[in-house]
């Protein structure tokens, strides 16, 4: 097997096609995450964007999209954005991870969401649920699924959707927005939400915000931004952008105005958006790997993704391991108890408080 490394933009035509085969070849594969048009959007923005593509004979067999950092030390496309990384490949590729590492200049090949069952999964790895939305019989057969395992969840957001619209006027839902001024609306409540609880403003990196930008304005018939908005008497309350396949919605970025806490915004929107994705032909939403309190509410089932790192024997997966490793099993340990999650949450909320009193 052949691998040729190289930068997303000089991939072409004929690559992108078989990527997009290989992808639609495999319903594991359905995550626009792991679609050309994700790397190749994040290679306009992160010059360490690189993609393996890797070669058989005559025929491409698979793509490994990532990016190379100092030390060799290779991590995902757009890391700590992604909800699903991994390889595009034919099911039948007989692939050694230490040759691609060793083919692609990588020490190390760290992730945190990538697919269960990749050739790249290593022995030693942490399993995680990917909470979804199946919608694939509709949204009608979907709400009375959530009415027998979330009963109270539903009819609690019915009563609140109407009281919202008692309380301030009509309510109506745009969906598949370009404008970039709604973004921004969003953006901005994200970034508060960020501050709010103690959490790192992913938008104050200016390559995250020209990469969403440039992915709002994507849509083909395989690969788009998808942003909407619910909005009462014209005001917007709550909305969220996320990126689409022909059939699958990843969520990504939800927020909604504070000052409309009390009426669960997020759970209405969430149901206002799958209604009109599934009525767009999507059949699956995947919420991504996290503990939130809304997924569970809301979701049919798990997809699984996992944690760790394919590593060769240098001194720069050595250093990576005395950096990473220790401060990631850390995190898993808090995140795997109830208890420290929610001490560890409560403080970062605390923390997020005092940081915007003294802003202010």
């Amino acid at each position: 097997m052949r691998v040729t490394v190289v930068h997303p933009r000089e991939l072409g035509p004929s690559e992108t096609a078989r990527w997009r085969a290989l992808q639609a070849a495999d319903p594991a594969l359905d995550s626009p995450f792991l679609s050309p048009e994700f790397t190749i959007e994040t290679g306009r923005v992160r010059e360490q964007a690189r993609v393996a593509v890797l070669t058989d004979g005559a025929d491409i067999v698979g793509f490994f999209p990532f990016e190379r950092h100092q030390f060799g030390i290779g991590m995902p496309v757009a890391a700590g954005l992604t909800d699903a990384q991994g390889m595009v490949h034919a099911k039948d590729i007989d692939l050694d991870p230490n040759e691609l590492m060793k083919a692609c200049g990588l020490a190390v090949f760290e992730f945190d969401h990538l697919l269960a069952g990749q050739p790249l999964v290593p022995a030693k790895h942490t399993r995680h649920p990917s909470p979804v939305i199946d919608l694939s019989d509709g949204y009608a057969a979907y709400v009375e699924t959530l009415k027998q395992v979330s009963g109270k969840t539903y009819k609690s957001t019915a009563y609140k959707t109407r009281k919202l619209q008692r309380d301030f006027g009509p309510m109506r839902h745009d969906f598949g927005v370009t404008d970039e001024a709604v973004l921004r609306t969003l953006l901005d409540w994200k970034t508060d939400q960020y501050r709010r609880t103690g959490r790192t403003d992913r938008f104050a990196r200016p390559w995250i915000v020209r990469l969403v930008e440039n992915l709002l304005h994507i849509d083909t018939e395989h690969f788009g931004g998808q942003l909407d908005m619910v909005y009462v008497d014209g005001r917007p309350v709550a909305g969220h952008f996320g990126l689409r396949t022909k059939t699958t919605l990843a969520g990504w970025f939800p927020a909604y105005d504070p000052a409309y806490a009390k009426y669960s915004p997020g759970l209405i929107h969430h149901l206002a958006m799958a209604e009109r994705a599934a009525e767009a032909g999507i059949r699956l939403i995947d919420m991504g790997r996290g503990e939130k309190e809304y997924k569970d509410k809301l979701k049919t089932g798990e997809l699984w993704v996992t944690e760790g790192r394919v590593a060769r024997p240098t001194p720069g997966a050595g250093v990576h391991w005395l950096v990473r490793v220790p401060v990631r099993k850390a995190r898993g340990t808090v995140l795997a108890n109830s208890v420290l999650r929610e001490t560890a949450d409560l403080a970062l909320k605390t923390y997020g408080r005092i940081r915007t009193t003294i802003a202010s």
